[in-house]
């Protein structure tokens, strides 16, 4: 059964406040549309946050994890071990997101959704387990709809608990060996293409590992049809937990009124799959950065999305995403602080 909150309305961007932004930009000391897509963020942050001054001063991060039974089928360069060591990383401050995320002040989590053994007591980890890692897809669902329903949950429950301490902005991570291929099952099904076009080489695959990858991505599709028009069908028979938890925290985040800023590769297929299920969630996602991996322009380009940066970056873990954060940061300074034409007595054109 869905749960009801699945199909809660989504929170209605504010226009005044996108009318007020737009006519402030108007009277800062500058010609019009001179600082280009800083005034595009600030005006989008002014109407999602009902209000003319926006700012991103309270960040949550949050990075999912789980394992993917499809790493049996040799999709991917590192063996699953990985998982948990790299959760174990996370917490203690060695990744790449703690760092970032301690350079931002940004709150950083990290939810075990289903790593294939449990990782222990952590530091900022949350246990919300809906299995010890999916099925292998290449052969059999991914998941039940009991765990499809747990994973969603767990993204719902990260957002609600950024929103209760007043998040800002919320950014969602991924970790897990495998995810690569799940992320590109789901936009392959989403987008009604084959394999070869969403398959990348992923933690660092040749190109027969990502002609091999292709290859089960395109025998595990062959099993379903309708797919493209039944997105939380496709996370469940070919996602992942932390997939399917990344959907319903950008379900979450709309629903409950809250900026998301989405990573790369794996976050924008969560993303594909939220938005084609209320497509009224794409006003609250922002798109940090193009990824490395091939698949990512295609996903991209489906949801009409402009990413904020191009840095050649493949990592995950919301790395992407928390890095683009100072644009959005500066963006507000510059809408909220610079003078206006008649503070500075300058002549208008």
């Amino acid at each position: 059964m869905i749960p009801t909150w699945l199909n809660e309305p989504v929170k209605q961007v504010n226009q005044q406040a996108v009318d007020a932004a737009e006519a402030h930009q108007l009277q800062l000391t500058k010609p019009p549309g001179a600082l280009g897509r800083l005034e595009e963020l600030a005006i989008r942050l002014s109407g999602l946050q009902g209000r003319i001054d926006p700012s991103i001063d309270k960040l949550q991060i949050t990075v999912f994890a789980a394992d993917h039974g499809v790493a049996e089928s040799g999709v991917s360069a590192f063996p699953q071990a990985v998982t948990n060591q790299m959760v174990a990383n996370f917490c203690s401050g060695g990744a790449a997101i703690s760092v970032v995320a301690k350079q931002l002040g940004a709150q950083l989590e990290v939810v075990d959704v289903g790593t294939a053994s449990e990782p222990g007591e952590l530091p900022g980890l949350i246990s919300q387990r809906a299995g010890a890692g999916t099925a292998n897809l290449h052969h059999q669902d991914a998941m039940t709809k009991q765990q499809l329903v747990t994973a969603l949950e767990a993204g719902r429950a990260a957002v609600m608990r950024a929103a209760e301490s007043g998040c800002q902005l919320f950014i969602g991570g991924d970790m897990g060996i495998a995810n690569t291929t799940a992320a590109a099952a789901v936009a392959c099904a989403l987008s009604d293409v084959p394999g070869e076009l969403m398959a990348g080489p992923g933690t660092g695959l040749q190109a027969e590992g990502v002609q091999h990858k292709a290859a089960v991505i395109n025998s595990a599709l062959s099993r379903y049809s309708g797919l493209a028009d039944a997105p939380l069908e496709t996370l469940r028979v070919v996602g992942g937990f932390e997939i399917a938890a990344l959907s319903g925290a950008y379900l979450s985040c709309a629903q409950l009124g809250v900026p998301a800023l989405v990573d790369g590769f794996i976050s924008s297929a969560a993303a594909l799959a939220a938005v084609h299920y209320i497509p009224a969630v794409a006003d609250w996602l922002f798109y940090s950065h193009q990824s490395a991996e091939p698949g990512h322009l295609m996903i991209l380009e489906q949801l009409q999305a402009k990413p904020l940066l191009d840095l050649g970056m493949r990592l995950g873990e919301g790395s992407g995403a928390a890095v683009a954060v100072p644009l959005l940061q500066l963006a507000c300074q510059l809408h909220n602080n610079m003078a206006t034409f008649a503070q500075a007595g300058v002549s208008e054109a």
